[in-house]
């Protein structure tokens, strides 16, 4: 959830940003979490499509290992490893004009984080978020979910976020406000292993 704005495409072109191949590893952990702050139950795996599932597949791509590459057509985030493989997640989007473009990197990570809507988001539905202008506290309601991993450019905030959601049959669809939503146990296992600092690239649909 973050501020709504038309993406800006920084840095060199992304159509070299590669294409996966055969699954490596079809078998993700949805098992209960019980030791986080707000523990979570196991998800069936049998309710998530096979192509949403946290994945390694083969991976081609010029970027090196640590980047988080955002396929938005496709509703895939990759988080690149060696040896010309990658953990392939299923992602919600933003909607068309409210999603970010190009090149950002994680400028801080948070668990269970508060959600504050912006300015934007609050002139845009005053009745579902003025009342939250001072922060929603982490927990199961709030919707940046287990965690968050907060995009920068140039030191700056972009106000967009990979997170968690308490919606997950959101998963596979652009329906959010320009971040990139993940399911809690995925969005708990990318945060695991991302670093502040690491180097994002969103892809967008090319215009004609």
């Amino acid at each position: 959830m973050s501020i709504s704005r038309r993406g800006l495409i920084f840095g060199l072109p992304l159509f070299l940003a590669g294409c996966s191949t055969a699954t490596m590893n079809p078998q993700a952990d949805y098992s209960a979490l019980p030791a986080e702050k707000f523990p979570l139950k196991t998800v069936p795996i049998d309710q998530i499509k096979p192509e949403l599932r946290r994945t390694e597949v083969a991976y081609a791509t010029p970027h090196k290992p640590g980047t988080i590459v955002v396929d938005t057509p496709a509703r895939r985030l990759y988080y690149v490893l060696d040896n010309g493989k990658a953990i392939r997640y299923g992602v919600g989007v933003g909607r068309a004009g409210l999603a970010l473009s190009g090149n950002a990197y994680v400028g801080r990570k948070a668990e269970w984080p508060t959600w504050t809507p912006t300015a934007n988001m609050i002139r845009r539905d005053p009745q579902k978020n003025l009342k939250y202008a001072g922060g929603m506290p982490g927990g199961p309601n709030n919707p940046l979910g287990a965690r968050a991993m907060y995009l920068y450019r140039g030191g700056n905030d972009t106000h967009f976020r990979i997170h968690g959601t308490n919606q997950p049959q959101s998963i596979g669809h652009a329906m959010s406000s320009g971040c990139v939503r993940m399911m809690n146990h995925d969005v708990i296992d990318l945060a695991a292993r991302v670093k502040v600092g690491d180097r994002v690239v969103v892809i967008q649909e090319a215009r004609a």
